[in-house]
């Protein structure tokens, strides 16, 4: 069934700070020392809570996103940052001319937690990224590669079998869709979860991009347990064994998250 924060916006924005607090900005800083002067961009911001450590280490933040109304709960939970003149948050396409204009070769961080796995045309997508990063830039890259378990978003079913039910995203689309159907789940979820089968990443195919868009892999980390199962099971993070990480293909079937830098 589906899990709290993704009904209640602020156990959502709550978990968004302390993930990014925990994991994500310890990890971004092993390969970019940030602090004043560092311009951090997150695409898919949401409630923009990821981006909260950032501002406390003296960053300028911009949060972009194509959800009007996660944009005004944003704007809502962080606007004392807003007024300080920390943050900025835009309901905009980064395709867009007037974000090209306005943020070429501009940041120091790119940010896509938990979002690259919804984006259409991602060889595309990635490449593009490189035009808004200042020389010397990197992207941060947090996703859930598309074999593992639940690598099919299944928390975000309403009925307890869909949402349970390991691996069955991976199955062809009629069964897939099919055991949606027979659990009783609505149909936006069933064409939510039909956009996911078709923005699939794997972990072959990530590094395969970042290869073919000029990019290098900086710094790597495997989970099994992925950093926020913290927060939505109360599971601990763990990383994933060393050899597995170097293993094609099982390695997807295994692992349940992760983080890449890339520049």
């Amino acid at each position: 069934m589906a899990l709290k924060h993704h009904i209640d916006y602020k156990i959502r924005y709550n978990q968004q700070v302390d993930n990014s607090a925990s994991y994500v900005l310890p990890f971004i800083e092993k390969t970019m020392p940030l602090g004043k002067g560092k311009n951090v961009l997150e695409v898919g911001t949401g409630e923009g809570g990821v981006l909260l450590p950032f501002m406390d280490k003296g960053c300028f933040c911009v949060g972009v996103d194509l959800a009007p109304e996660r944009i005004d709960i944003a704007n809502e939970m962080l606007a004392t940052e807003i007024a300080d003149k920390k943050v900025e948050f835009l309901c905009q396409n980064i395709y867009d001319h007037a974000f090209f204009g306005r943020f070429k070769n501009y940041f120091d961080v790119i940010i896509l937690k938990d979002v690259i796995e919804h984006v259409y045309e991602q060889e595309k997508f990635i490449p593009y990224l490189k035009t808004l990063l200042r020389p010397g830039g990197q992207i941060f890259f947090g996703f859930p590669p598309w074999y593992m378990p639940f690598g099919g978003h299944q928390q975000v079913c309403r009925t307890k079998l869909a949402s349970v039910l390991p691996y069955y995203h991976i199955l062809p689309r009629f069964l897939h869709k099919a055991i949606l159907k027979l659990s009783g789940e609505e149909d936006a979820i069933i064409k939510d979860m039909m956009d996911i089968k078709d923005t699939q990443i794997s972990i072959e195919r990530f590094e395969r991009i970042i290869k073919q868009s000029g990019l290098k892999v900086l710094n790597k980390q495997h989970y099994l347990i992925n950093p926020i199962y913290k927060f939505k099971f109360g599971l601990n993070p763990r990383k994933q064994w060393a050899p597995i990480t170097y293993i094609p293909y099982v390695r997807d079937f295994l692992t349940t998250c992760v983080y890449y830098t890339v520049g």
